[in-house]
């Protein structure tokens, strides 16, 4: 009998590898992020499939609905010429895939069930009536993790500051309202009448 779950984590998890790789070796740098899109939706379904709903919503509104949106637009936008920065690629080939056997064989040796001491956990417990895992993920990020998560907020929020104080240019050919100049208006400096014949 086919488990479904075990099919699911396969076909996704091909699906994820496969888009990353095309990521790498697309010469269209749209379609690389398009392959990149499919490759944080398939993640998705892996954080669904550890029932971490609340990561998998917001790996695809985050990244895939704000983040890449806007990367793609941008690469679109620009007018990449795409020969220069071919040239050296079969140069550099042999040197990327001696690196990524490296960092294969590193995660081969790291990545297994005695690091992890997966053998000893059994089978993942069911859990009760009601339970959240956004609840859970506040608890640990507002109790455990509460000041660095302030730091990061603090960080970023001055990161904003600075990215518009750097690209703020003044205001240009704006109105604004003056309150003093509206309380001393009377109807003689703003209104007046004029004959029809007269000024005919």
């Amino acid at each position: 009998m086919i488990n479904l779950p075990v099919l699911v984590f396969y076909s996704f998890a091909s699906l994820l590898v496969l888009s990353s790789a095309m990521v790498i070796i697309s010469r269209n740098p749209v379609r690389g992020a398009l392959f990149l899109v499919l490759a944080f939706f398939a993640s998705s379904v892996l954080w669904m499939l550890l029932e971490a709903e609340f990561l998998a919503l917001a790996l695809i509104f985050v990244y895939v609905g704000a983040v890449m949106t806007l990367f793609l637009f941008v690469v679109m936008m620009l007018d990449l010429d795409l020969v220069p920065s071919r040239e050296g690629f079969v140069r550099y080939l042999p040197f990327g895939i001696l690196v990524m056997v490296l960092f294969v064989a590193v995660m081969i040796v790291v990545v297994t069930p005695e690091h992890f001491k997966l053998g000893s956990l059994g089978a993942v417990p069911a859990h009760p009536e009601g339970y959240s895992n956004v609840k859970e993920i506040g608890e640990i990020l507002y109790t455990q993790y509460f000041y660095p998560f302030e730091l990061a907020s603090i960080l970023l929020l001055t990161a904003i500051i600075a990215a518009i104080t750097l690209t703020f240019r003044g205001r240009q050919h704006s109105r604004s309202q003056r309150i003093d100049k509206q309380l001393a208006a009377n109807k003689a400096d703003r209104m007046y009448l004029v004959d029809p014949k007269e000024s005919q």
